[in-house]
């Protein structure tokens, strides 16, 4: 099978452990465990039990009491619509083993997270795209989402909260998202890894899961609840697409890690707590983002209505791999280049973690960006 390398996760192998100031992680502050098990009242216990665990496979599928914590991130879920994955990427790249055959049309947003469009395209679907544009606020055009589709369009691929841009699919055009699926019995396959982020109110936006008997929501403690270390995610379907995906899974990952399941149950037992703490952050520093943007006139964007990412469109003769990588040898920074998100001309930041490295960050960029336009005029 052949499939285009992954160009984001290359590019965060090659460089986020030889950078200074890592302005690509994407992450909410990840927690330590000694944090994570504060949240409780009986950490002794939990370690303990840790102790003792017995480290065979474990449940295939999931823990109940795990299934049951992700159902409570949705309205009208139950432990039997649920199984457990490695990530969301391992929820994503299971959802496609399932349904994507040779012959399929498949429609993805771009910008998005690659999975979706490149893994259907390696298993020889005919991929189309829906390409998001800034001046729709990279909302999806539902007359264009219209014209993609067809008969044979098996599945439709969104990614809400997105990343990159952080834009936000709310409920009204979510509903018409699905009327658009129905039209043509897809699948609404929607990357879920941010929900919870959302910069007002609660967080959580509505999920697709919770609008469409097709739909299957992605999501994972990685990103919303700081803990990527841990590997978990999960898809969310009806029950005869999940049971299609759990013969699947016996093909790739079979179990996710005992211990990472009884952490990750924790964790979403105290979801709140923890929710609580990231909008604290993720609020504060977009508004320390978006003051750098307003005063920084080679750069604009979109703001992000949630997730943990901005797109930034920058003003400078120079195409975005080159820019990135001058900028970490120069100032010491990571940034992310369009060309890895296949869209050139634009720049992924991540602004979830310590305030203080973000505005330094910043200020080295504004550094690069000025001295490389002094020095090109």
């Amino acid at each position: 099978m052949k499939i285009k390398d992954f160009g984001v996760e290359i590019w965060m192998n090659l460089y986020e452990n030889n950078c200074k100031y890592n302005l690509a992680e994407t992450c909410v502050d990840s927690l330590h465990v000694n944090e994570l098990l504060n949240l409780t009242n009986n950490k002794d216990e939990i370690i303990e039990n840790i102790l003792k665990m017995q480290l065979n496979y474990g449940a295939i599928e999931g823990s109940n009491r795990l299934k049951k914590a992700v159902s409570s991130l949705f309205k009208t879920v139950d432990i039997n619509q649920i199984t457990i994955t490695h990530g969301a990427s391992g929820a994503n790249a299971l959802a496609m083993f399932a349904l994507v055959e040779p012959g399929d049309e498949i429609i993805s947003v771009l910008p998005t997270y690659q999975q979706h469009y490149s893994i259907p395209e390696a298993y020889g679907a005919t991929v189309k795209i829906l390409n998001l544009k800034a001046e729709d606020n990279f909302l999806p055009d539902l007359n264009e989402l219209k014209k993609l589709t067809s008969d044979k369009t098996k599945l439709i691929c969104i990614n809400n909260p997105n990343n990159p841009t952080g834009a936000l699919i709310d409920e009204e055009l979510l509903k018409e998202i699905v009327e658009i699926a129905k039209s043509c019995n897809a699948y609404v396959l929607s990357d879920e890894a941010y929900r919870g982020l959302d910069h007002t109110g609660s967080g959580f936006t509505t999920s697709i899961i919770d609008l469409y008997e097709k739909g299957i929501s992605s999501g994972s403690v990685s990103k919303t609840f700081s803990l990527a270390g841990l590997r978990i995610g999960w898809l969310v379907g009806n029950e005869d697409f999940i049971g299609l995906v759990n013969r699947r899974r016996d093909y790739t990952i079979i179990s996710c890690a005992k211990i990472d399941d009884y952490l990750a149950s924790i964790a979403l037992e105290h979801k709140d707590q923890i929710i609580k703490r990231n909008h604290k952050i993720v609020r504060r520093n977009i508004e320390i983002l978006d003051n750098w943007v307003m005063n920084e006139d080679k750069i604009s964007y979109v703001k992000p209505k949630s997730g943990t990412t901005a797109f930034l469109k920058y003003d400078l003769n120079i195409n975005s791999e080159t820019f990135c990588i001058k900028l970490l040898e120069e100032k010491g920074v990571m940034i992310v280049p369009g060309k890895a998100l296949d869209m050139e001309g634009y720049l992924r930041i991540g602004y979830a973690f310590d305030p203080n490295a973000l505005k330094i960050g910043l200020e080295k960029i504004s550094e690069f960006l000025h001295s490389y336009g002094d020095n090109n005029a």
